[in-house]
């Protein structure tokens, strides 16, 4: 079987990604604390909010495997805008008492935020180099 770049001994490269491996355990966050929405909740608050924490390190694996950084840089965008999305809705569950303000949630929001500023900036400057 040929060699692919997805397939390194550590995995495919966004999963390698710091910024990716807590992206994947904010969804995991917001899939355990909205099953103790109340049930009326399902297809409205609890789906957006999923939805929107499974587009962050979506739009951060896809941005991986585009050719340039050009491109990454335009999928960490969308990635930033689903965590902004979701930064909203769970200010709307705490608004609501469905989450209180003092969560460890908040904490892992404010971390992603950080690591894909961060990685974006770095992106941006390296496409400014070339």
């Amino acid at each position: 079987m040929a060699s692919s770049k997805w397939q390194t001994a550590s995995g495919k490269p966004h999963q390698r990604l710091e910024l990716w491996q807590q992206a994947m355990l904010l969804v995991k966050e917001i899939y355990a604390v909205t099953t103790g929405f109340p049930k009326e909740e399902m297809f409205g608050l609890v789906s957006q909010m999923r939805r929107a924490a499974v587009s962050i390190p979506s739009n951060i694996a896809e941005g991986a495997a585009r050719e340039g950084d050009k491109e990454y840089s335009h999928f960490l965008s969308i990635a930033r805008g689903s965590l902004s999305e979701l930064d909203t809705q769970v200010q709307i569950a705490v608004m609501l008492s469905y989450i209180a303000e003092d969560h460890p949630l908040h904490g892992l929001l404010d971390r992603v935020g950080k690591l894909l500023s961060g990685f974006s900036k770095k992106l941006k400057m390296d496409v400014a180099k070339k």
